[in-house]
């Protein structure tokens, strides 16, 4: 199975279009979202194309192929609209003898882990800029970075889960930035 994965869309109806016709080039079978869909957030500039009412119905038309965890901008009213699950702190994931813990990364990051293995891998995005460290015993943070609103220079962005491969590409043309084998 191919995981697309993607964080922190922000309400931009014009990267979440892009997403899509990423997740369709890609051939993914599912698409994971690590939270942030609807709203901008106070902290952030507003997307281009910021048009949450424009990203519900995209969204709503892949539900049966979506994982979403709850980002610090999603709340309650927007589950009113999502036709699938938006608001669960984290999902774990099995890969090989390693467990993907994924959540948003509001509260739970490399300050403040999850309980974690040894080789188990923090998956998150929130920050808006992309991650691949190593820490503790062998364990791994990734960040996909942002795919509308990305930070510290970093590109418009997303990762691809493949049997036991890590991609983190870049949105619009999925040039590889960096390949890791879990």
């Amino acid at each position: 199975m191919k995981w697309m994965i993607a964080s922190d869309l922000h309400g931009s109806a014009y990267y979440c279009r892009k997403m899509l016709e990423a997740f369709e080039r890609e051939g993914a079978d599912r698409l994971f979202l690590l939270g942030d869909l609807l709203y901008h957030g106070p902290r952030n500039d507003l997307p281009r194309e910021y048009a949450p009412k424009e990203v519900i119905p995209l969204l709503n038309g892949k539900k049966e192929v979506l994982l979403c965890v709850r980002g610090n901008c999603d709340a309650e009213v927007d589950q009113m609209v999502l036709e699938f699950p938006v608001l669960a702190d984290y999902a774990v994931l099995p890969v090989g003898q390693r467990l993907i813990y994924a959540t948003h990364g509001h509260i739970y990051h490399v300050k403040n882990l999850p309980p974690l293995a040894p080789g188990d891998v923090l998956l998150h995005g929130h920050t808006h800029v992309p991650a691949w460290t190593e820490f503790g015993q062998g364990n791994l943070y990734l960040n996909p970075g942002s795919v509308s609103i990305p930070k510290e220079d970093s590109p418009h962005s997303y990762m691809t889960l493949e049997e036991n491969t890590m991609q983190w590409k870049e949105l619009e043309s999925s040039a590889v930035f960096h390949e890791l084998t879990l």
